[in-house]
Parts: C-alpha cells; sequence; structure tokens
C-alpha cells in the first residue's frame, strides 16, 4: 500500500509540474506536494504513536503526542483535531502517564475513534482521487467529485481548508462549466 500511493502521487505531481511549466511556489504542483507530504508525515506519525497505544501505552510521552498533534493540526489546515482522534487520545495517555496514573487501554478503539479514523480515510480516497484528476484531467473533474471532497472533508475535519482539494475542485467545476467563483 504504502510503496504504490507515494509514487502514484508523485507521478501526478510530476505531470502537473510539468503542465505548468516547472516547479515553482504556489503552483497547483506545489500545493499537492504540500498536501501529500503533510498526509504522509500525519500517516508515519499515527503508525508510530498508534503502535505505541496498542502494545505500550505507558511508553507514550508528551513529545510523541505533541509530534502526532501536530501533524494532525497540519493535514488539517490548521484546525486543532477532534475530540475523537488519534492525537486526542495519545495525549490523554501521555498526561496519565506523566501524573503516575495506570492506563487501561485496550487494543480494540472505541466507536467515536473508529468512525474518525474511518471517516479521515474516506476523506484520503476522495482526495487521492480528486488530486490526480486535478493533475492529470482537470477538464474531469465533476460536480459530484466536488461535492463529495467537501462532504469528505468536512466530515473528516469539521470543515474545509482554504485552497485545500474540495476548494481546488469547486473552483475547477466553475470552470468546467464556465461559471464564476
Amino acid at each position: 500500500m504504502a510503496t504504490t500511493q507515494p509514487s502514484e502521487a508523485s507521478q501526478v505531481i510530476s505531470e502537473v509540474s510539468k503542465q505548468e511549466g516547472g516547479p515553482s511556489k504556489g503552483s497547483t504542483a506545489a500545493q499537492l506536494q504540500s498536501e501529500v507530504t503533510k498526509q504522509r508525515n500525519l500517516e508515519d506519525a499515527a503508525a508510530q504513536v498508534g503502535s505505541k497505544l496498542e502494545t505500550a501505552p505507558e511508553s507514550i510521552t508528551k513529545e510523541d503526542a505533541s509530534l502526532l498533534h501536530s501533524r494532525e493540526s497540519r493535514a488539517m489546515g490548521g484546525q486543532q483535531p477532534p475530540k475523537s482522534s488519534i492525537a486526542s487520545q495519545a495525549q490523554s495517555v501521555a498526561a496519565a502517564n506523566e501524573r503516575g496514573d495506570t492506563v487501561q487501554t485496550n487494543a480494540q478503539l472505541n466507536p467515536g475513534e473508529q468512525s474518525q479514523l474511518d471517516r479521515e480515510a474516506n476523506y484520503m480516497q476522495q482526495a487521492d482521487k480528486v488530486a490526480s484528476k486535478l493533475a492529470t484531467d482537470p477538464s474531469s473533474v465533476t460536480k459530484e467529485d466536488a461535492d463529495k471532497m467537501h462532504s469528505r472533508e468536512t466530515r473528516a475535519f469539521g470543515a474545509t481548508e482554504s485552497g485545500g482539494i474540495a476548494s481546488q475542485a469547486q473552483s475547477q467545476v466553475a470552470e468546467n462549466t464556465g461559471a464564476k467563483n
């Protein structure tokens, strides 16, 4: 899984960069690269800290929780992670560890935490699809793509990011249909 997605994303970003005449600050390719990097950083931190949460919650530190919180917030466009996120769970466990409390956890996530992870996974699946269309064939982006992207981003993070993939998709749909933004 991790080996194919990054190369596909890199290929898409490379194609967009070529179409734009090379890399430039603020370009669509640069924005896509930034989003991919933020998401990869979050996934790496979530895997590392999530593994500790499942196998050795007593080893979760304030630094682990801060790193995960920072990465999740960046991936969400600067918004605070929801209370059901893995970052919030890590912060709670780290705080309990600092107080010397015994942390009672099980390897299973509670339904709220699982639901949040599912919403984030749904967002990423749609974001990959729409980002690919934006990069390779912007005229194929449909209103349904943009609406679904907006819905998934709002469900996962509570709002859409200005200039994010949902916003770019909506702008592209307006351009494709001849509407003014």
